[in-house]
């Protein structure tokens, strides 16, 4: 029981910390409220504001998603997202089959089976058939470093199975679960949703245009160097490309970027249930980097960006480029080889976050209450309105309705 003390309190303390806030906010103290009673209503209350989008202080920017051809085929996703619909029983397809505008999009959640009640199917339901067509459906939409990233994913939950053999009911590398959203069509919006630990991507579908945020992508341990999973390894490069970025910058370019010198918690502020996030631009400007140093941001973003299907990712590369004199770069921690950082990069179209964080699952290998190097936590947005596609989907409804 002490353990799992300790997990909640490091959750509460994260990036969900605005869940939990506004939960002890509505009148009831934190500690008589289960946790996961608490996530529950702030999620309920969160989604019942309108979806504006991540946004800056000077408001919502207008414009920058136009529907169009990007002459990409999304046939493969959508043969896919049929075969895994048409395998799933009546009562599976219940729990997993919504509506394109319902607000299952918006709820979703990056801590553990514990904690949190999620919709969908998870793999660990699902017949050796409907689990071949779930992950057929994974891999028609992402790239192979994208599957193995996510599969990677998966297993650091085996690893903590193993390390808290306690709360391993939490724990499991199936317990993943998928949505679909509307009807997979080569015309109407829709999409699908996967949901788990560590784990969460969001892919909107309209026409040939791909819409693949929010993600989620986290772990812990990030290495493992124990049990069945000895070897398994997540999100190194993003850590890597993101402190040589760093280290690259002038002593100027430095304190441009930093925010703060010091890392001692967690920093990631665009995590779940902000998806109507204010937040101003800060730190060093892409235009006052040299080319070199250019080149490697957009490598860095890359490394995320990447994790979709090929010709997409070349998509969402171009909108990320023709806005690289808008887009910014921020860091909090010191940039010695061994450091332990949090960095953002943010521009209209694009918003990604990494975060070193504290232990959780990992408290009896690191220090409690400092952040290490075992355990990530990533997130990649579309501000200005257009997170789970919904800037598309507004244009495409109001479209219909006109005619």
């Amino acid at each position: 029981m002490a353990r799992r003390t300790i997990v909640l309190s490091s959750i509460t303390g994260c990036a969900l910390a605005s869940i939990a806030a506004t939960a002890t906010g509505q009148g009831f103290p934190a500690g008589i409220m289960p946790l996961k009673e608490r996530f529950q209503q702030a999620e309920d209350e969160g989604i019942a504001r309108p979806f504006v989008g991540v946004h800056t202080s000077d408001g919502v920017r207008t414009g920058l998603f136009p529907i169009r051809s990007t002459g990409v085929s999304t046939e493969p996703v959508r043969t896919a997202a049929s075969a895994f619909l048409a395998s799933l029983s009546p009562s599976q397809l219940m729990r997993t089959h919504f509506p394109v505008t319902d607000l299952e999009w918006r709820r979703w959640l990056n801590v553990d089976n514990g904690i949190y009640s999620r919709r969908g199917t998870p793999l660990v339901e699902m017949t050796e058939d409907q689990k071949t067509a779930a992950m057929a459906l994974l891999s028609a939409s992402l790239s192979a470093r994208g599957m193995e990233q996510s599969q990677a994913i998966m297993l650091t939950d085996q690893a903590l199975k193993e390390l808290n053999p306690d709360t391993a009911d939490y724990y499991d590398p199936e317990l993943y679960y998928f949505t679909i959203m509307g009807t997979p069509s080569a015309t109407e919006p829709w999409g699908w949703q996967l949901d788990g630990h560590h784990l969460i991507i969001n892919y909107f579908v309209l026409g040939d245009q791909v819409v693949m945020t929010p993600t989620f992508w986290g772990g812990e341990p990030v290495i493992s160097r124990q049990g069945s999973t000895d070897g398994n390894v997540v999100l190194q490069a993003q850590q890597d490309i993101g402190l040589a970025l760093a280290q690259s910058l002038s002593a100027d370019q430095q304190a441009q970027a930093t925010l703060n010198a010091r890392k001692t918690g967690q920093d990631m502020v665009a995590g779940a249930q902000q998806d109507n996030l204010a937040l101003d631009y800060a730190g060093l400007q892409a235009t006052a980097m040299s080319a070199s140093q250019q080149t490697m941001l957009n490598s860095l973003i890359e490394s995320y960006v990447g994790a979709m299907r090929e010709p997409h990712a070349a998509v969402r590369m171009e909108e990320v480029e023709a806005h690289l004199a808008e887009t910014y770069f921020a860091w909090i921690g010191s940039t010695e080889d061994d450091a332990v950082f949090y960095y953002r990069i943010h521009s209209p179209v694009i918003l990604i976050e990494f975060d070193h964080q504290p232990p959780v699952g990992t408290g009896m290998i690191n220090p409690p209450g400092r952040p290490t190097r075992d355990h990530i936590h990533t997130i990649v947005r579309t501000p200005n309105g257009n997170d789970y596609g919904s800037d598309l989907l507004a244009q495409h409804l109001a479209a219909a309705h006109s005619n």
